[in-house]
């Protein structure tokens, strides 16, 4: 018989523990979560055609993702969930030709270029 009243108090704080986190109590502090590559439109218009992979990874940092079959795209990704549980997604991509810089496309897009 003690164990059906470990088993209970066991399922019962379980089931109360993951029901904190159902409700959003008033008063409680909730965080932006951002998760991976902060692009900025000002860093965006710092790309110029013909640049080099290591010009553009100094502009926009280290991509997101890298395609192992398609190794001249580049995808920067950004997702923002604020606090009240939207969340957002912007992206951005660079294309190359060899080494140099051809093509962007996304949510931004660099001044100056067609």
């Amino acid at each position: 018989m003690p164990s059906v009243v470990r088993i209970l108090l066991i399922a019962g704080v379980c089931s109360l523990a993951t029901a904190c986190s159902l409700f959003k109590f008033p008063g409680v502090h909730r965080i932006q979560v951002q998760q991976g590559n902060i692009v900025t439109q000002e860093m965006v218009d710092q790309l110029k055609p013909g640049m080099t992979r290591r010009q553009v990874r100094f502009v926009l940092g280290t991509p997101l993702v890298e395609d192992t079959f398609n190794p001249n795209r580049w995808d920067y990704i950004n997702r923002v969930r604020d606090p009240d549980g939207d969340e957002s997604q912007k992206r951005f991509t660079v294309y190359f030709n060899g080494d140099q810089l051809i093509e962007t496309s996304g949510d931004w897009q660099p001044a100056g270029w067609p």
